[in-house]
């Protein structure tokens, strides 16, 4: 168990490099990856479910798992800062998903997609993100337990009002049925479990494994998506890359504000604009593949599957950012405090 545990940290720890290195690979070897993609059935309202489906439940099933009681009082405990960051998070990526895809003319498969990822709940690791720049670890939790939470409700309208005049047809009960097969039934269970097994140190130790396969599903997800639309990715790969940098990018910067216009401290500024900027979108990935309505627009999942891959690694430059921040502030109130001593001696 010691050995998957140091596996599953290294993974965790290198996210952005093994999800690029997964997605450079099947690029020339699409094959490898084509079994992420295999329909397994088709559910009642003619959503395929697929590997990439069962994928999905396991990453979600592994932020159930670290889920506690704890979480949930914190919602009721501050509700103010929760509200926000639900706002925030349900008003900000969207609307902005909408405004570049207009500003820049994407195509309408593209420009559903990037609308999709915005509509999206907060990524699940922005949560350790939060934690390696010193943000706000509650709140980030709570955040994201509540975006996942209501993105049943959310995802499907807001899709279904932007999109609108993409003149591709979307309806809400195939993503709602999807997000709660994919989403809120596997988070369940991993609170269930969690709140069941919590205290058996063998279950403790289990855990600890899950963040390397939460961050080796992800991988899989990007590659089934490299795998099925690859050839088609340098087809309008600049302005691909230019809109989901975008997007995250102002998505930061806009929660960072947002988090400044209420008055929250610098820990809960950073949080929430972390909380904002990095969207769940794998989830976006496997809406885009396998909900019905999807199936007319495949090119759709491409910038969904980029958004995937440089959401962790832009994630992980900012939390990096803002704690080198840190150690420099601590650096120069150290060398502040060792100057005020000298002075003193020498008087």
């Amino acid at each position: 168990m010691k050995a998957l545990q140091k596996v599953s940290k290294f993974l965790s720890d290198y996210t952005s490099i093994v999800v690029i290195a997964i997605a450079v690979v099947t690029f020339f070897i699409p094959n490898m990856m084509a079994w992420v993609n295999q329909m397994l059935f088709v559910d009642p309202v003619s959503n395929k479910f697929t590997s990439q489906s069962i994928i999905i439940g396991i990453i979600m099933f592994s932020m159930g798992l670290t889920l506690t009681t704890q979480d949930f009082k914190i919602l009721a405990q501050r509700p103010f800062d929760i509200c926000v960051g639900a706002i925030a998070q349900y008003l900000i990526m969207p609307f902005l998903a909408f405004g570049i895809s207009k500003v820049l003319g994407l195509p309408d498969g593209i420009a559903l997609g990037l609308i999709l990822v915005g509509c999206c709940p907060g990524g699940v690791s922005s949560n350790i993100m939060s934690y390696l720049c010193g943000g706000d670890v509650a709140f980030s939790v709570g955040m994201t337990t509540v975006s996942t939470i209501l993105s049943p409700f959310m995802t499907p309208l807001l899709v279904s009002f932007l999109a609108s005049g993409t003149h591709i047809s979307i309806k809400a009960l195939p993503m709602f049925v999807s997000i709660v097969e994919t989403v809120i039934l596997p988070v369940a269970v991993g609170f269930l479990l969690n709140y069941l097994l919590g205290k058996k140190k063998a279950f403790a130790e289990a855990q600890k494994v899950m963040p390397g396969i939460a961050v080796l599903g992800l991988a899989c997800v990007v590659g089934g998506v490299v795998s099925s639309q690859g050839s088609k990715f340098f087809e309008s790969g600049v302005v691909i890359f230019v809109a989901v940098l975008l997007h995250n990018g102002l998505g930061y910067l806009l929660g960072y504000g947002a988090g400044k216009l209420v008055g929250m401290n610098t820990a809960k500024k950073r949080t929430i604009s972390i909380e904002v900027g990095m969207q769940n979108a794998g989830l976006a990935t496997n809406l885009a593949t396998t909900t019905a309505q999807f199936a007319s627009t495949p090119e759709s999942a491409i910038i969904c599957a980029v958004s995937c891959t440089w959401h962790s690694i832009s994630g992980t430059l900012l939390a990096g950012a803002f704690a080198l921040k840190d150690k420099m502030a601590e650096k120069k109130a150290d060398e502040a405090a060792d100057g005020n001593t000298v002075d003193g001696a020498n008087a």
